[in-house]
Parts: structure tokens; C-alpha cells; sequence
């Protein structure tokens, strides 16, 4: 019944006497005593041997390390970070930091006060350095600084960035004016030896998630939610439904917070937009699930018609249902839209745009419905992928992917962002392939991978 039909929119452990620092292979010889029993060592303690794959693969693509190397740094920092806590405590007022250098973090230093302690701290095989500044002075310096900048509000933006650098023994303070750090520091009434002052070429600012399901308000009056974030090129933003605002209209967050402006949007006919945010946004591959958990995104293979779907929505959250049909038409008082999927999910007011996803796989943004979540309903999603290849989208995926390029010899017209549909064919690596699933491509979806989505011809 059309009249039913309605569009989801509302207005201290044990450890070694020595600093082990340099983590080296351990041999014996054969002996009558049975061995002695050891404390374990710090890195034993906060198990760095089982740090996660995919933060070691980061560690070697962001700090130029091959694997060993990543495991070495971590079993070092680990044991590094208990030998400067039990010095701090050994110095006392004297303690003035400490850190690790070099690629494997192999160095530890720790700085004094008072030159009386060097031997001490020698004597755990680490470097020591003497300097005019105790930690607890550098960090009550910092406090006033702070207590000044909290006291002139916003115009304490132009030296946003305040720490101690225990490396230089300084306070540093960060500002895009240095004449905005001189007043601070006169306001704080902290003397020059004390403050280094770096000239900042930009002002830091608040990030903010994007998420699946969470709300976001059209032109400060209407709400809805996001769909799935997305990017364009270098672009970061969110898909959504058509009807929940115009081409050109502004959007702010779920924390009212200026976000962004609708890019692209079509309705009736379909009932698609997206949305590019700001710097102050970032794009995330997960969708707001039951109590607020992520609820990852791997990618968008349309699911079959039977099977199970949830939807996230900033009125009602977390729902579940199946899919009823693909392809279907509904007619709304403002038109008709076609090529929506039919769920048995509800949804109410509000939720408007927000994610159904199957599994780990976007489906589609929510478009109308009818019932509620008190006596159930029916509700029109339109499918992700259509949306996605109309405006020239990337779905944010937690995928970790493959090589970003096809091995040498391998390229052929498959290209990952590309929208496939049952039946397209694509060559790859010489060989032809024949879709099997609807879906976005991604890196690490190549068609020799993935037999579930490709088929070779």
C-alpha cells in the first residue's frame, strides 16, 4: 500500500639487575645442577611475541624495518621501559626522563640531575646524561603554560601544542605566531631558558570517526544516518540516501559539528547520495553494531535473497532480518524508485540512509518502509554498489589487501574499484573471468583469489 510507505527521515614485575636491552640468543653447556629458575623478563611479561601480524607489518612499512628487526624493537622497548621505571624510582627528584634510540630501539638513556648518579645508572647498561632540568620541574612549567592557554580560551589557538621534551630538557611549545608563544609564556609567567618555541605551519584540530549507522544532521533541521564511509581519490565522506538532502546542502555530525556537504544525490528514480566531509572527519570501515560495537567491513558482495541482513540506524540502532527480493520498485508520495532490495528488517524515523550489511559485506543504505520496531515492519534498502559506481566511490574496507599493483605480466582490464556484476567478464594475468557475485573490487580480490566472486571463462 503506497500510503504506508514512508521515507526513515526525522527533523612494577620482577626483572634483571642489567638492562637487557639487546635481545641476543641464549646458549648453555651441559651441567649436573638443573638450571636455575629466572624471573621473567619484561618483554616476557607484556608477551611481545604474540604482537599481532598486522602491527608488525605496519611497523616495517612505516618505520622501515624488516620483520626481525620489528620483534627485536618491541622486546626491547618492553625491557627498556621497566629498567627506566625502576631508575625514575631509584632517582628520585634527580630524574629528569628517558628514552631508546636507534632502529631497534637498542639505547636507552636516562637523564639526571645530579652527576653523582651516572654510575648508578651506568651500572644497568644504560647511557646516562646530566642536565640542568628535573622532569618534575619541566612538567610543572608545562602545568602553567597550560593553566595560562586554558585561561585565554581560543586565542591561546595560535600556540596549540605544548609538551616536555625530555630529550633537549626543554619545555617546547608549538605555535603558528610566535608572538602568540610569548604571550603565553609571559602569561604563565615561565622564563625563555626553559621553553623552546617551534614555529607550527598549521593549527591542530579535532578528528572525528565516520561510522555506519551513526546520525548526521542535513542543513541543521533534518536527521539521518550515515551509510558506509567512502572515498574519492583523496576525498573522504559517506554514502547515503537521496531523499535525506540535495546536492549542495550541509551536513553536521552526530556531535553537531560542521561535517560536510551532499556531493551527489538522486531521488526519486533511485534513492542514493553521497557526502564529502572536512579534515575534521575521517573515514572508518565500520558500521555502529549492537551496544555500540565496530562491526567491520571487508567489502560488498551483494548477499542472496534468504539470507540474513542488519541494519544500523541513529534512531533505533542494531536490527536484523532477511532479504526478501532484489530488484524491487516502491512507489512514495514524491515518486518512484526502483532497484531497491525488500528486507524484513524495521526501521523508524532518523534512520534514514544507515548501513544494512550481511555479515562483514555492505549491502546498502536504507531508503523507506513501513511498520515500526515495535510491531515490525518492511523496509527498501538501496543496494551499496549501484550507489558506489554512479558516483565513483571506494567503500572503506578493513581489508589489509595484497601488492597494490598486479605482479609483472598480470595486468588485464580487472582493476580494483571497479563495480563487477553477475556475468561481466574481466581478463587478468592472461586469463578470462567471468563474475559470479555482485561486488566492488578491492586489492587482494583478485580474480585468481577470490573462485566465490570469479570464475575463469
Amino acid at each position: 500500500m503506497p500510503h504506508r510507505h514512508r521515507h526513515i527521515r526525522a527533523v612494577g614485575a620482577a626483572a634483571a639487575t642489567t638492562a637487557a636491552l639487546l635481545v641476543t640468543g641464549l646458549s648453555g653447556s651441559a651441567s649436573a645442577e638443573p638450571p636455575a629458575v629466572s624471573a621473567p623478563t619484561a618483554a616476557e611479561t607484556l608477551r611481545t611475541d604474540a604482537a599481532p601480524p598486522a602491527l608488525l607489518r605496519a611497523m616495517e612499512r612505516d618505520l622501515g624495518l624488516d620483520r626481525r628487526q620489528a620483534e627485536r624493537r618491541l622486546a626491547n622497548e618492553a625491557e627498556a621501559g621497566a629498567t627506566a621505571a625502576r631508575l625514575r624510582a631509584a632517582l628520585g627528584a634527580d630524574f629528569a626522563g628517558a628514552w631508546v634510540r636507534g632502529a631497534e630501539s637498542g639505547t636507552l638513556t636516562v637523564a639526571t640531575t645530579d652527576a653523582a648518579d651516572v654510575a648508578a645508572i651506568e651500572a644497568r647498561g644504560v647511557v646516562a646524561q646530566v642536565v640542568r632540568h628535573s622532569l618534575a620541574g619541566l612538567d610543572a612549567a608545562k602545568a602553567r603554560i597550560d593553566r595560562a592557554a586554558a585561561a585565554r580560551g581560543g586565542d591561546a589557538a595560535d600556540a596549540a601544542v605544548r609538551y616536555v621534551d625530555v630529550t633537549t630538557n626543554t619545555v617546547v611549545v608549538q605555535a603558528t605566531r610566535p608572538s602568540a608563544a610569548r604571550a603565553l609564556l609571559d602569561a604563565a609567567g615561565v622564563g625563555a631558558g626553559l621553553v623552546r618555541v617551534e614555529k607550527a605551519a598549521e593549527k591542530p584540530r579535532p578528528l572525528y570517526d565516520l561510522r555506519g549507522g551513526e546520525a548526521y544532521y542535513i542543513n541543521n533541521s533534518g536527521r539521518c544516518s550515515i551509510g558506509f564511509p567512502v572515498t574519492k581519490g583523496a576525498q573522504e565522506g559517506f554514502a547515503t540516501a537521496g531523499h535525506c538532502g540535495r546536492t549542495g546542502a550541509s551536513t553536521t555530525g552526530h556531535n553537531r559539528v560542521a561535517q560536510g556537504s551532499f556531493q551527489g544525490s538522486t531521488f526519486p528514480g533511485r534513492d542514493m547520495a553521497w557526502v564529502a566531509v572536512n579534515s575534521n572527519w575521517r573515514a572508518t570501515p565500520y558500521v555502529k553494531g549492537a551496544g555500540g560495537q565496530n562491526v567491520q567491513v571487508t567489502g560488498s558482495t551483494q548477499a542472496p535473497v534468504g539470507a540474513s541482513v542488519c541494519r544500523s540506524g541513529s534512531t533505533t540502532g542494531w536490527h536484523c532480518g532477511t532479504v526478501q527480493q532484489h530488484n524491487t520498485s516502491v512507489t512514495y508520495p514524491e515518486g518512484t524508485i526502483s532497484g531497491v532490495t525488500r528486507t524484513t528488517v524495521c526501521a523508524e524515523p532518523g534512520d534514514s540512509g544507515g548501513s544494512y550489511i550481511s555479515g562483514s559485506q555492505a549491502q546498502g543504505v536504507t531508503s523507506g518502509g513501513s511498520g515500526d520496531c515495535r510491531s515490525g515492519g518492511t523496509t527498501f534498502f538501496q543496494p551499496i554498489n549501484p550507489l558506489l559506481q554512479t558516483y565513483g566511490l571506494t567503500l572503506k574496507t578493513t581489508d589489509g589487501g595484497g601488492p597494490e599493483e598486479p605482479p609483472p605480466g598480470e595486468g588485464g582490464t580487472w582493476a580494483a574499484g571497479s563495480v563487477y556484476q553477475p556475468g561481466d567478464t574481466v581478463t587478468y594475468g592472461g586469463a578470462t573471468y567471468r563474475c559470479l557475485q555482485g561486488h566492488q573490487a578491492h586489492v587482494g580480490w583478485e580474480p585468481p583469489n577470490v573462485p566465490a566472486l570469479w570464475q575463469r571463462a
